[in-house]
């Protein structure tokens, strides 16, 4: 009992979750189709606390050409270890980026967090410097000291240096690409912002000969955010049109029985599934991760996923909305399914229209689809009780004010 496995809440670093002994569910089947699909440019668009950044931490130490031999060993036992495609390990410079921090309340304290990001980024890199010319010296080190320079441009920079120094293409891995965008479009920002990210991604992404492989992911795919239209090679995977990655992000049914039985609390099953299961990626019935891991770590069956995001777009769509909104939610929380128009791509540069409500409940993980009825138009409703919930708690509360 003493030496079972730790349960890692928050913890979203491979490595850490692989040395440290933390209860791992092994994924990493997803590094080989994603190498097998092809495509040049991923985005994966999957709700919050869905394991997409422990998966990009994984494809960041598989791939990684820097400590080759010493990341080796973190997948050891694991899938990928006696899969083809492990010969591809060790192989790549690797950029990995998260953008889950940068929420400046303003554009100017945007653009310092960006400057303190990319020059944590290039710290990393210190080394390239040997092999820079004058030019490229002066413009690294003007991004590593935060001084005045084109961080807009500063990711392609990057990527050729490294590209340049091992004589390889560069992976580039970008965690929570649209959070600083929603964000900025919260605080009122938002077209000074999509400036930036049309370069600092596009520049990145776009017809760059020395990028092996892109992998984004984000809870929404930002309809006009300028970096996706004219990419070659790229391919969207959503919990609309998930096939070969519909696995991969959340628990499987057979994963937290796995799990259950593993902390003794196999018998509590059902009541489990009521509360936590009920997401629908594709084919495929998924179970909230982050809420297993609580449950596993408190054995109470109760909310804890619903209360890790502030929900802004959602809550400002509710208070605007009109009477036919509100008669759809309180069916839906009344557990009937109800049939809507999705968007794949959310345009949150405008005055958010109240029919988007459904299609960012639906990605940010508040709905589940139930079937699809025609192309975009599907029958919804809520995936379980920890939802439920949050509909009385949010939703009633937000109705009980409006005047009709």
């Amino acid at each position: 009992m003493w030496n079972r496995k730790k349960i890692g809440i928050g913890v979203d670093d491979f490595k850490s979750v692989i040395e440290k002994n933390y209860y791992f569910v092994d994924k990493s089947k997803l590094i080989e189709d994603i190498i097998a699909d092809g495509a040049i440019v991923k985005l994966f668009c999957r709700p919050r606390r869905f394991g997409k950044t422990l998966n990009m931490s994984m494809m960041k130490y598989f791939f990684d050409i820097r400590d080759q031999e010493e990341n080796r060993k973190l997948f050891e036992g694991l899938y990928i270890e006696n899969s083809p495609m492990i010969e591809e390990q060790g192989k790549y410079p690797v950029i990995f980026l998260t953008l889950k921090e940068i929420k400046g309340n303003s554009f100017e304290m945007m653009s310092i967090q960006i400057k303190s990001l990319i020059s944590d980024l290039f710290n990393q890199y210190e080394y390239l410097r040997e092999n820079l010319n004058e030019r490229d010296i002066e413009i690294f080190d003007n991004l590593w000291k935060r001084k005045d320079e084109d961080y807009s441009n500063s990711l392609k920079f990057l990527i050729n240096c490294l590209s340049k120094y091992y004589q390889q293409k560069v992976i580039l891995l970008i965690d929570e690409y649209d959070t600083p965008l929603l964000t900025a479009h919260e605080f009122g920002y938002y077209n000074e912002a999509l400036q930036f990210f049309k370069t600092f991604y596009g520049g990145a992404l776009k017809s760059n000969v020395n990028l092996q492989m892109g992998v984004l992911t984000g809870i929404i795919r930002v309809a006009q955010a300028g970096i996706f239209s004219d990419l070659n090679n790229f391919t969207t995977d959503s919990i609309l049109n998930t096939k070969r990655y519909e696995e991969y992000f959340g628990l499987l049914e057979n994963e937290v029985e796995k799990a259950l039985k593993y902390y003794n609390v196999e018998y509590n099953l059902e009541d489990v599934k009521e509360w936590y299961n009920g997401y629908t990626f594709g084919s495929v019935q998924i179970y909230n991760p982050w809420s297993i891991l609580n449950y596993l770590e408190n054995k109470k069956l109760t909310t804890y996923w619903v209360n890790t995001s502030s929900n802004y777009l959602i809550r400002k769509i509710l208070r605007k909305s009109g009477r036919d909104i509100f008669d759809s939610l309180e069916r839906l929380f009344n557990q009937e399914e109800i049939r809507v128009r999705i968007n794949p791509n959310v345009e949150v540069h405008r005055d958010l229209n109240t029919n988007e409500i459904f299609s960012l409940m639906l990605y940010s993980g508040y709905l589940t689809i139930k079937k699809e009825i025609a192309d975009n138009v599907f029958t919804i409703r809520i995936p379980n009780k920890e939802i439920t919930s949050f509909f009385h708690n949010t939703f009633i509360e937000i109705m009980s004010y409006k005047k009709y």
